[in-house]
């Protein structure tokens, strides 16, 4: 059977934009003589729609866009299936099934995850009794997404009543509609997945996963296919839109997955490209000091933006060190980017003046530290709102987890690109981004990393090691390991209690911080809700 996978990238609420692209891949199937054509999740009101589809309107729009997209199968054997909320007993997750120019069937999601960043059980009603399609001469066994991730062995928390593969097997072909977003390692997870399901349900599985960054979340594509014997048939690319064409009998078509360097850093950069141009922005901002952090993300902007498009500011202080603006200056020569210097010096000496008698008799410290952060933090909305470019934050994982960031200085902007990303992962993306030769400055790669806040300032005066933080960041954050189980993995105690105790402490912070993206599989936001005001640590 030959198969088009429509592997696209929905925008949230453009729902006849979402339309018109599903249709021009119906097209496509037809004109490349497919029997079947798959498209994602939810796709003509993109995934998440959070609270949108709370809106009766917005369901009412997909509704009829279902039947002007059902209308272009007309003239042709093509069946195709497509993603679309659905009233029917209460709002459901949908699998829209379309033939000879009709809706011929709507199939309905039956497991709805409510962990990590997903939240379905707000929203939809699930299906309880998951039924195959019989169309065209062929029996279609349609499943949403999650309806896959409940293989037994491979998800021991996922302890669903329902097994709709088990209950679907034994049809000509299996389909999934997916949404599943992007994390590191997350690929061979669902190829894995993928290829035993198949196996359960006797079929050929072919699942298309939507691309593209819709706010914190990116999505990668990277769809795949198995025969019933559990033999991969194809992976498509990821983190680009892609039709391809299989044959659930034919030989394997398979991209390589890429190295951990190249795929988060390609995540990175579609996720701003997508978070710039679906909020309306054409042009970025960074502020350049010289350090790893803001060189990554200039590099990044220019990937998502375009080097013209692109504004690199330097905001040298009284403690900012010659060599910071040298090594700004020669990445943005690298990068053709224009590099301005708006110093503040003088406006941190009048800043000083001014709460000098309240200041008075105290010793100088953190307040006229954080105050530096601020006056560059104000100096870059500023510019923000009269040139209208988006403010790309610099901070890392790292430093938003344990609070070495300051609110409305280095934490003002509209998007968070690195908040996923630890200090030891900006150093080995940005050798990789050298790997060819240099971009990135030597000297910016191997000078002691600082916030030249203070004379002689380095990380390390305030934090332990990047490689022990992070290790320890890891096991806390990521693996969810309480004080006890880290000390007992060889680190020191003191030092995890202190770490622990400034994540704790800092998550005022990070709900004031600009959104992030999501690169691993427990980030900071909708899928991480701690308390502000609690004892537990």
């Amino acid at each position: 059977m030959r198969v088009c996978i429509g592997q696209i990238a929905p925008i949230v609420g453009d729902v006849a934009g979402n339309g018109a692209r599903v249709r021009a891949v119906i097209r496509e199937a037809i004109a490349g003589g497919a029997r079947v054509v798959l498209l994602p999740e939810l796709t003509l009101c993109g995934y998440p729609p959070r609270d949108l589809v709370s809106r009766k309107d917005l369901v009412a729009a997909c509704r009829a866009e279902a039947e002007a997209v059902a209308a272009a199968t007309a003239g042709s054997d093509v069946i195709a299936i497509f993603g679309s909320p659905w009233e029917a007993g209460g709002l459901r997750n949908s699998a829209v099934v379309a033939w000879h120019g009709e809706i011929v069937a709507v199939r309905h999601k039956t497991l709805l995850p409510t962990y990590d960043v997903f939240d379905e059980g707000r929203y939809f009603v699930p299906e309880t009794a998951p039924r195959l399609v019989t169309v065209g001469g062929l029996t279609l066994a349609v499943t949403v997404c999650e309806d896959l991730w409940n293989e037994p062995g491979m998800f021991p928390g996922h302890n669903y009543a329902i097994d709709p593969v088990a209950r679907l097997a034994g049809a000509d072909l299996m389909v999934n509609l997916s949404a599943s977003p992007f994390h590191r390692g997350k690929t061979e997870v669902r190829r894995k997945l993928v290829m035993a399901q198949a196996v359960q349900a006797r079929a050929p599985l072919v699942y298309c996963n939507q691309v593209g960054g819709n706010d914190e979340l990116v999505f990668d594509g990277a769809s795949l296919a198995s025969d019933a014997q559990g033999n991969l048939l194809a992976q498509l690319p990821q983190f680009s839109e892609h039709v391809a064409f299989i044959e659930t009998d034919g030989p394997p078509v398979v991209v390589e997955d890429l190295p951990f360097e190249a795929e988060v850093l390609e995540a990175l950069v579609l996720g701003v490209r997508d978070y710039g141009a679906r909020s309306g922005f054409k042009r970025a901002l960074v502020g350049l000091s010289g350090g790893i952090d803001s060189a990554l993300v200039l590099y990044i902007a220019t990937r998502a933006f375009g080097a013209e498009n692109c504004l690199a500011i330097g905001m040298p202080g009284p403690f900012s060190s010659p060599g910071s603006v040298t090594d700004a200056r020669a990445l943005a020569e690298n990068l053709g980017v224009r590099f301005e210097i708006v110093p503040i010096t003088a406006v941190h000496d009048q800043y000083l003046q001014s709460l000098a008698p309240l200041f008075a008799g105290l010793s100088p410290g953190l307040a006229e530290e954080n105050l530096q952060a601020r006056e560059r933090g104000a100096i870059l909305m500023a510019l923000s709102n009269k040139l209208g470019h988006i403010v790309l934050t610099t901070g890392n994982k790292s430093e938003v987890a344990v609070g070495y960031c300051t609110l409305y200085g280095d934490m003002c902007g509209g998007l968070a690109v690195l908040s996923d990303v630890f200090k030891t992962d900006v150093y080995r993306i940005c050798r990789y981004i050298n790997r060819d030769g240099e971009v990135i400055p030597d000297a910016t790669l191997t000078k002691p990393p600082s916030a030249e806040l203070a004379p002689n300032q380095t990380d390390q005066d305030s934090l332990p090691p990047y490689d022990v933080l992070d290790a320890i960041l890891a096991l806390y954050v990521e693996q969810e390991r309480g004080p006890a189980e880290i000390i007992a993995a060889g680190f020191d105690a003191a030092l995890v209690k202190r770490v622990i105790g400034l994540v704790v402490r800092s998550e005022y912070k990070r709900w004031q911080a600009a959104p992030g993206l999501r690169v691993t599989s427990r980030a900071f936001g909708s899928g991480r809700r701690f308390p502000l005001a609690q004892k537990w640590t």
